[in-house]
């Protein structure tokens, strides 16, 4: 079997892809090879290819809107007073990015693109200024929208109906070659900050496609997971969970890890490698290079700042940075459970009891908790509410990590990436955040979650954006499973139960048969007690279980994370923006996950018996019980060699790797002292005796609407750096905040009694 995949000709040298060998060099079989097939059916069935006629669209508008910015840059030189020779040698470029120049994009999306202009083309007065206003005069430019604040600045619009996203870089150059090379270093000289953050997209998709040993198949594969990342609900940079880019990044490691594979494989060891991955070990396509330049790299050694990401994708150009900064460790902990469902999902599949289809399954998000936070936002016209709605997109998982931080970690967050719209109400949309108790707590007597000041807080950050206006308005409350607006389902009509069998009520089920049934019926009915209005009433909690959702718990990461890698688990909730738990309502799927029955032992993929001995197609019929043994036999070596990337050869960051174990054994001396992120009992029980002796909140329905604006004592940047950072790399105890967060412990008897 030659290693064609694995190596790349440079001048007659071989070349090794990736900072270590690759895990199995075995190529396909025929069973990767029909698998393979009917993934390349499903993914034209699904809509994921463009046709011949918007292929040649795009190319063309690209092509004018290369012609656009060579007139723009003429024009503002012959303002600038430059000699005619001058202004007919100085010259603008397009390049793209993302999902276009990687090859990966669908019909109606979006095109990255790239302005590079020479050193007298200013961003604000020339770019943001000449250019907006030549967009602003053509027929064919609709939805012109300049964002020239952002992190990286950007001119949106849309060109014949094509979605345009337009960066700019101003190089320190007199003029722009047609041949520009912009993966070279010396690129980087002399520009601004925000010059290098706009070429960092075109850098690193170049370096991408260099760095994966057959490109045809990194598309296929990338396609898949991008498509099943967002059926799971797991695709949004902005949410805290991964964009684009990041799922290329992590795409193409698996395919440096297995060169010689066909997507079918890929999609397999994609699951299996990244369920056993152990972070925060970074995942790198190549050696963090210090550059040359002093522009800052991601090296936890040296920044801080670094040391708190909790999963690290490293971008493979310079300057190397973390493209993965948003995730939080609740949504860490739901791509976690994520890989491995599709890890299971793979196994059963090469033993035929699964499909394409149960990997694809939407993930039920309505349907699977109990709790639920509901952000309302509106404004008087759409450009505001277009505003807006970016604005509190951008400040979304801000909720997320102070709610995380404010109890603990004990409250556990899921944020839905998408936005729902009411179409009875003008410029209005919702965005909604799921709920749940943390796995693994004790669960005590009239515990209650207090959230109120956290969501005051967020609201009083939101509305201190600089371009507010009258009438951007932001609502957060409480609401309940059942009582979950029509609006958010499909057609504006509430499912009836499921009765589809998914691969999650499927493996339910099963646990049930195995003798789960029994735990779970035990503390299947919990009362709920709660304030409405002043007064006390009595609730009784859902009699049903979901059966949606069955995700085994992430075993392989080290005591020190196991905070973060919880399953997910139910709380009781109550009023629009205090949670208050007398009791866990444990959801079944989720409490059955710590025994579920594995697929491990149903047998082998083919393709797996390939990777040690080379043949193709040579074991498409085999003796169950041996291809369970080799199968196995080949899981333990491509586990061992998982381990050993993530130790292995990469300098950039074995002193990060020594430094966490420092970091680590200093937190557990500071919670053996009583402080520190981690609550340890008895610091539990002190803010316990503390909260009892308080007089009992009384939970009020009142909207908190706001209609005006509010500020808040200092900036929110003061608080970000302490919300980033994970429990066990805080260096100093999280300050008490009354009354953020109150524990109440009564006698669920004597509550019974008094409602009665």
């Amino acid at each position: 079997m030659g290693s064609s995949g694995l190596i790349k000709s440079n001048n007659g040298q071989q070349q090794r892809l990736g900072i270590t060998e690759p895990i199995s060099l075995g190529g396909p079989t025929d069973y990767d090879v029909i698998k393979t097939r009917e993934l390349e059916k499903y993914l034209q069935d699904a809509g994921l290819y463009e046709n011949q006629e918007e292929a040649v669209s795009r190319e063309e508008i690209l092509g004018r809107l290369d012609q656009i910015v060579k007139i723009w840059v003429k024009t503002i030189s012959r303002a600038k007073g430059l000699n005619e020779q001058l202004v007919q040698e100085a010259n603008a470029k397009i390049f793209t990015f993302g999902s276009y120049r990687l090859g990966v994009h669908g019909p109606g999306a979006d095109i990255d693109t790239l302005c590079v202009g020479p050193r007298h083309a200013s961003r604000d007065e020339d770019f943001f200024g000449e250019l907006h206003r030549m967009l602003s005069e053509m027929p064919e430019v609709t939805e012109l929208h300049p964002v020239p604040d952002a992190h990286v600045p950007v001119m949106k619009f849309k060109f014949n109906g094509v979605s345009i996203d337009l960066l700019y870089a101003k190089l320190a150059l007199w003029g722009v070659p047609e041949d520009l090379d912009i993966s070279q270093e010396s690129i980087l000289q002399n520009v601004d900050e925000q010059t290098v953050r706009s070429l960092n997209g075109c850098r690193v998709t170049d370096q991408i496609l260099r760095l994966v040993p057959n490109i045809q198949n990194f598309r296929t594969t990338l396609r898949c997971m991008r498509l099943w990342a967002k059926c799971r609900g797991v695709y949004s940079n902005v949410a805290g969970f991964l964009g684009g880019i990041n799922w290329a990044l992590l795409v193409a490691r698996i395919c440096q890890l297995f060169p010689n594979a066909l997507p079918n494989m890929l999609v397999s060891r994609f699951f299996r490698v990244y369920t056993q991955w152990r972070w925060p070990n970074p995942v790198l396509l190549c050696a963090i290079e210090e550059g040359s330049l002093g522009l800052q790299i991601w090296d936890p050694r040296r920044n801080p700042k670094d040391r708190f990401h909790l999963m690290p994708i490293i971008t493979p150009a310079y300057p190397c940075m973390n493209s993965s900064y948003n995730v939080s460790s609740s949504t860490l902990r739901i791509m976690t459970e994520e890989f491995q469902r599709g890890n299971e999902i793979c196994e059963a599949m090469e033993v035929s009891k699964a499909d394409w289809d149960t990997l694809f399954e939407p993930y039920p998000f309505f349907e699977y908790y109990k709790n639920y936070l509901q952000i309302d936002i509106s404004a008087e016209n759409a450009d505001d509410l277009r505003k807006w709605k970016g604005w509190v997109e951008s400040r979304l998982r801000q909720l997320t990590l102070k709610i995380e931080r404010h109890t603990y970690g004990m409250l556990q967050c899921h944020p839905h990436p998408g936005d729902f719209s009411d179409k009875s109400k003008p410029f209005h949309c919702s965005y909604f955040m799921g709920l749940q108790r943390k796995q693994g707590v004790p669960v005590n007597e009239g515990e209650q979650f207090d959230i109120r000041l956290t969501v005051e807080e967020f609201k009083q950050s939101v509305n201190m954006y600089t371009l507010w206006k009258p009438g951007m308005l932001i609502h957060v409350s409480h609401v309940k499973r059942r009582n979950i607006p029509n609006f958010v389902f499909a057609g504006g009509i509430r499912p009836s139960r499921p009765t589809k069998v998914t691969w999650d009520s499927k493996r339910s089920s099963e646990l049930k048969i195995s003798g789960n049934a029994q735990a779970q019926n035990s503390e299947e009915v919990k009362a709920v007690v709660f304030e409405v209005d002043g007064e006390r009433k009595r609730k009784r909690a859902e009699d049903s279980m979901d059966n949606l959702r069955n995700c085994k718990s992430f075993a392989s990461f080290p005591p020190s994370m196991g905070e973060v890698h919880e399953v997910r688990n139910p709380i009781s909730t109550a009023s629009s923006c205090s949670m208050k738990c007398d009791d866990s309502e444990v959801n079944s799927i989720s409490e059955q996950n710590s025994e579920k029955p594995g697929l491990k032992s149903l047998g082998g993929s083919p393709s797996k018996d390939t990777e040690t001995n080379g043949s193709v197609g040579s074991k498409l019929q085999v003796n169950p019980i041996l291809a369970t043994a080799d199968t196995f036999s080949c899981k333990e070596a491509e586990k061992v060699a998982t381990e050993k990337i993530m130790l292995g050869p990469n300098e950039a960051h074995q002193a990060f790797l020594g430094e966490s174990e420092e970091l680590e054994d200093d937190l557990e001396y500071r919670n053996k002292k009583g402080f520190g992120g981690n609550m340890k009992k008895s610091n539990l029980e002190s803010s316990n005796s503390m909260a009892s002796a308080s007089e009992e909140t009384v939970i009020s329905n009142k909207e908190t609407t706001c209609s005006t604006r509010l500020t808040l004592n200092g900036g929110l940047d003061e608080l970000e750096p302490a919300e980033l950072a994970p429990p066990w790399l805080t260096a100093a105890p999280v300050p008490q905040r009354k009354p953020l967060i109150r524990l109440n412990f009564t006698s669920l008897g004597k509550a019974a009694d008094k409602s009665s």
